[in-house]
């Protein structure tokens, strides 16, 4: 156990050093404001503030910590090592820029708070952030950070002794359209059969004869392969299934059918499922309550994961919306376009409200990227861009998390990218 002394302890510390230490490095760590305790502890002890009390082990503040509410702040950013750092402290520090507050930064995403541009669908774009910007996004920095100052630990506690940590892999299928022509009920049939036809889409009214009839699999139903190749794999699978109105007249299906809760019911038996919040329950609390009752009652289980769709999340209304519903995990924090770490971890961390300035139950769990991040990229470069990320890592001892569609696996499409990925990846 560490002691930590600081001078005033507040939401934002505890938050921020309890992400660094406990769930990252796996520390047991305990806070102080009594000087005297401090100085006559006996074990392993740190401070921080704005000056050190002694020769302890002292990690300098740039006062963001103890701030509150937002503001704009001027950041510049430096490479350091071989990473890149913000608020810089005096060498009277032990690491040259704060840290904690450096950390607490990206994962309250602080930015996404500020005033900006959204993009066409209202989401916080890429461009705006930070990583992006100085080049950082692909890099998880808090837990690279967070690694050297296990090191300074160990240089200066030579006898302290870390528990060790193991990076683990998991999968996530966005499983918003699982059919192409299956279960769409007859009106919409038609139509789309009448699409074709008006495009002259001859091999798509052939496809979707024999499906209809029942002479082939839908092409978009490839969850039985998913099921049968995650089995005995070192990941966890989780697919999200749409509830509520789908975003398109073509996409939609009738979620009343037995045929779609039998789907549920088998992934379930194999895997977690998780609710694809729609679009009309983004913001609407009554939508998403009816729409997690849904899932639960055709799983008979609590819908403890979430992922809104088209990743358009808006914060903190929407976070909140889930902590109301007693929500435990989201898996909305990623850039659809680019792969990288949105938050700048690969940890799952804590929602942190900072209009209320308190710490919520919500997980985030930081995905590195969605197979729609690769549509312009070659099958090598795709490879090489994956395998880079997931050592990344691996080397912090994270958690690599994906995101595919369920149409990735199409086996009517050139699939064989995504299908190496998904069985794989220890190897990529």
């Amino acid at each position: 156990m560490i002691l930590i002394y600081i001078k005033q302890l507040n939401p934002r510390i505890s938050y921020v050093f309890k992400h660094i230490f406990t769930r990252i490095l796996q520390v047991e760590i305990a806070f102080t404001s009594e000087i005297e305790k401090f100085i006559s502890h006996t074990g392993y002890k740190i401070s921080y503030g704005k000056q050190p009390l002694g020769n302890e082990l002292f990690f300098q503040s740039q006062g963001l910590l103890f701030q509150q509410g937002i503001e704009s702040i001027d950041i510049n950013v430096k490479e350091w090592e071989e990473t890149h750092c913000f608020f810089q402290v005096s060498d009277k520090s032990c690491l040259p820029f704060d840290i904690f507050a450096a950390a607490f930064y990206l994962l309250s995403r602080y930015e996404e708070y500020l005033p900006h541009v959204k993009d066409e669908l209202g989401r916080y774009p890429y461009t705006e952030s930070l990583g992006h910007k100085y080049n950082f996004l692909n890099t998880p920095v808090v837990d690279v950070w967070s690694y050297k100052l296990k090191r300074a630990l160990q240089e200066h506690f030579d006898d302290f002794k870390f528990k060790p940590v193991q990076s683990t892999t998991h999968f996530l299928i966005n499983a918003e359209e699982p059919f192409a022509y299956d279960q769409k009920g007859f009106f919409r049939s038609v139509v789309g059969l009448a699409n074709d036809v008006f495009e002259l889409k001859f091999k798509a009214i052939i496809k979707r004869a024999k499906v209809l009839l029942g002479l082939e699999r839908d092409p978009f139903d490839t969850f039985k392969w998913l099921v049968t190749s995650s089995k005995n794999k070192n990941f966890k699978l989780t697919v999200f299934f749409q509830i509520g109105e789908a975003l398109s007249f073509n996409t939609s299906i009738n979620t009343s059918r037995l045929h779609f809760k039998a789907l549920i019911k088998y992934v379930s038996d194999y895997c977690e499922i998780g609710l694809l919040v729609s679009k009309n329950a983004r913001f609407n609390a009554e939508i998403l309550k009816s729409e997690k009752r849904r899932l639960e009652a055709i799983t008979n289980r609590k819908a403890a994961s979430t992922q809104f769709s088209q990743l358009v999340v808006g914060l903190p209304e929407a976070y909140r919306n889930l902590v109301a519903f007693e929500v435990e995990n989201d898996f909305t924090m990623v850039y659809q376009k680019v792969p990288g770490f949105r938050a700048g971890t690969c940890t799952p961390f804590l929602f942190y409200d900072l209009d209320f300035e308190i710490k919520s139950p919500l997980i985030i769990m930081p995905v590195a990227f969605t197979s729609m991040g690769f549509d312009k990229t070659s099958p090598k470069d795709t490879t090489t861009k994956i395998s880079e990320l997931q050592k990344q890592v691996v080397a912090v001892n994270g958690t690599f998390l994906g995101l595919f569609s369920n149409k990735n696996f199409n086996a009517a499409v050139n699939n064989k990218l995504w299908k190496s990925v998904f069985t794989d990846n220890e190897s990529l």
